[in-house]
């Protein structure tokens, strides 16, 4: 599979270094220079790539939210 274009600003290029399966949802763990980011999503989403850890990915968002919490 290739990806001619996307229109997202927000991406960050990793390896998959997790995947979580559940019957519906699964959590994907993706390694990046900058840490780690962690999406969910279906698992027949995950099924239909054939997403496998230590493959190459892309984690690429659009967020219409953003939460703030207090640290320290």
């Amino acid at each position: 599979m290739s990806i001619a274009a996307v229109n997202t600003r927000n991406q960050f290029r990793g390896k998959v270094a997790n995947v979580r399966r559940g019957s519906v949802v699964s959590e994907v763990e993706i390694l990046t220079p900058n840490g780690i980011i962690s999406a969910v999503v279906t698992t027949s989403s995950i099924d239909l790539i054939n997403l496998q850890v230590g493959e190459e990915a892309l984690a690429m968002f659009k967020a219409t939210d953003v939460l703030v919490a207090k640290l320290g």
